[in-house]
């Protein structure tokens, strides 16, 4: 079933007489639960596209479609409201709260999220319920990376979001961080979209979106995708 569609959608950004058209007329439909990985060159307009999906930004013209609901025309405070019910967010960089220990940063977001699930068991999930009480300086990139991602699932969202989610780690590190989103996408039901660079990694998604100077160009559904360690990293 469709969770996510873009109906001709267009993002300009102006500086005085210059537009910079970052999304051109794009069309595309993201259904539940699948692991998808958008890939293109810099520049392409794939964190826009990010942002746009995630209430970060708002289209210059089209649709957005999100669990039925055009979040397209939404306010401040109304887009505010949807990131914190229906989508995570996964950084390059693990924007974790140094003051706070591991499980107060992942327990935050009881603050905003009306479904949340409990902390402990995500930082379970992520296998870092041993570290509960240490503060993200004492963390390895990695454990810090996973941190973010058991944050980002706890608030229960329909839809995570992740902008090159391995960016910052070695290769052995972000096959491990891969693994646990595919898990998130087949054991919660959850639509994981990952921004990246890396052609191995669109090798496990359901769908690749190749996106090239502000248009999607082609879609691909994969019938039988890697798993991490089926792909020579």
């Amino acid at each position: 079933m469709a969770i996510v569609e873009f109906k001709n959608v267009s993002r300009v950004y102006s500086s005085g007489d210059h537009e910079l058209k970052a999304l051109d007329g794009v069309d595309l439909t993201l259904d539940e639960g699948k692991f998808v990985v958008i890939l293109g060159p810099s520049g392409a307009g794939k964190s826009t596209l990010l942002n746009l999906l995630g209430g970060l930004d708002s289209p210059t013209s089209g649709t957005i479609t999100v669990c039925g609901k055009d979040i397209s025309q939404l306010t401040k405070n109304e887009l505010a409201d949807y990131r914190a019910e229906t989508v995570g967010f996964v950084f390059q960089f693990y924007n974790l709260i140094p003051t706070l220990t591991v499980h107060e940063n992942v327990a935050l977001v009881k603050e905003i999220a009306s479904n949340p699930f409990s902390a402990t068991k995500m930082l379970e999930e992520v296998g870092l319920a041993d570290h509960a009480k240490n503060f993200p300086s004492e963390l390895s990139g990695g454990e810090q990376q996973r941190v973010s991602i058991a944050r980002a699932l706890a608030k229960n969202p329909k839809i995570l979001l992740c902008d090159e989610p391995t960016g910052a780690l070695d290769s052995a590190t972000g096959v491990l961080v891969l693994k646990l989103l595919l898990k998130m996408a087949r054991d919660y039901g959850k639509t994981i979209v990952i921004v990246t660079h890396n052609q191995n990694i669109a090798k496990m998604a359901d769908v690749v979106i190749h996106v090239k100077n502000g248009k999607v160009v082609s879609t691909e559904n994969q019938a039988n995708p890697a798993s991490a360690d089926d792909i020579d990293w």
